[in-house]
C-alpha cells in the first residue's frame, strides 16, 4: 500500500488586525451633495453617482484603512443642509491613532468635507443610539436684497420679521408631542412623537436665527417649523396660530418647507460617559 507523503508544513497563522471603535466629527457644507445619505437603494440605479457626504467620508476612511469602512451617523441631513459637527462611528484597524485618522482622512476628502476630531470609543458606542439629543441652527437674512457672501449658509425673507413674535410662538412646540403638522409626507419614522427640549428664535443685525433641540428630528421638521414660524413673522398669522396647527396635525394646514441653504446640524448631545468634545456633550 503506498505512503502519503507528509504535507508541507505549515506557515504562520495570519492574525486578523486588531480592530478599535472610532468616532469622528465631521463638518461638510451640504452644498453640493445629495444628502448625507450614500444613494444605492434598489430601483434608483440612476441616482448611484450622485455625490453625498457619506460616500465620500468612506472612501477617503477606505484609503487610509487599507480596507473598505463603512460608517454610521447620528443623523442624516438632506441635500444642501450643512453640518458643523456630525458624529459618526467606524471600526477601523487600532494601530491608527487619532491624529493619524484625522489628517489622512481629511486630505482624501473634497474641500466641502473635513474630519474636525477622532477618539476612539468603547466597542458599545453607537452614533445614532447613544445620542441623547440633535441640534440644529436656521438662519435668516432679512432685509430687501438678497445676499451675496454667505448665501449658501443663508435663507432669504425680504419682507420685515418680528423675531420676538417668533420666539413666543415656537414656545408653543416645547415638549414632547405629535409632530405630524411638521413632518414631510415621505417620512419613513414609524411615529411622530418627538420631545423638543428648547427653541429660540433672535435677532442679530439682519440676520434672524432659529436655534432648536430635541431627542430626534422627523424628515424636513425643523425647516416646517421654520416655514410655519414666517407667517407669524410677517404678521400674516397669529402667535397662537403655531400651537393650533401643532394639535391639528395637520401637514397641509401648515407653513411651507423652508429652504435647506440656512440650515446647519449643529450636531448630536451625548453623555459624558463616552468621552467625547464637549461640543457633542450632554
Amino acid at each position: 500500500m503506498p505512503v502519503e507523503p507528509d504535507p508541507p508544513p505549515a506557515g504562520p497563522a495570519r492574525q486578523p488586525s486588531a480592530r478599535r471603535r472610532f468616532a469622528l466629527g465631521v463638518e461638510y457644507d451640504g452644498s453640493g451633495f445629495s444628502g448625507w445619505q450614500r444613494l444605492n437603494k434598489p430601483g434608483e440605479p440612476g441616482r448611484r453617482d450622485e455625490p453625498t457626504v457619506q460616500a465620500a467620508l468612506e472612501q477617503a476612511l477606505s484609503f487610509v484603512a487599507g480596507e473598505a469602512v463603512e460608517v454610521v451617523c447620528a443623523g442624516r441631513t438632506d441635500a444642501g443642509v450643512h453640518a458643523a459637527a456630525q458624529v459618526v462611528h467606524f471600526d477601523g484597524p487600532a494601530r491608527r491613532d487619532p491624529r493619524g485618522w484625522v489628517l489622512g482622512t481629511t486630505s482624501r476628502l473634497p474641500p466641502a468635507i473635513c474630519v474636525r476630531w477622532c477618539v476612539p470609543v468603547a466597542d458599545d458606542f453607537h452614533a445614532r443610539f447613544c445620542a441623547r439629543a440633535r441640534r440644529y441652527r436656521y438662519s435668516i437674512l432679512n432685509r430687501p436684497v438678497r445676499p451675496a457672501l454667505q448665501r449658501q449658509y443663508l435663507s432669504w425673507e425680504r419682507r420685515p420679521l418680528d423675531a420676538d413674535a417668533m420666539h413666543r410662538a415656537a414656545q408653543a412646540l416645547v415638549g414632547e408631542h405629535d409632530f405630524s403638522a411638521f413632518r414631510t409626507v415621505h417620512c419613513q419614522a414609524p411615529h411622530a412623537r418627538r420631545d423638543l427640549q428648547h427653541i429660540d428664535v433672535s435677532r442679530a443685525g439682519e440676520v434672524v436665527t432659529i436655534e432648536v433641540q430635541a431627542n430626534a428630528f422627523l424628515h424636513h421638521m425643523v425647516r416646517n417649523i421654520v416655514g410655519s414660524l414666517l407667517p407669524v413673522g410677517r404678521g400674516e398669522r397669529p402667535e397662537g396660530w403655531v400651537g393650533e396647527l401643532l394639535t391639528g396635525r395637520d401637514r397641509t394646514a401648515a407653513g411651507p418647507t423652508a429652504p435647506s441653504a440656512g440650515l446647519v446640524f449643529l450636531g448630536p448631545r451625548y453623555p459624558a460617559q463616552w468621552g467625547l468634545p464637549a461640543e457633542v456633550e450632554l
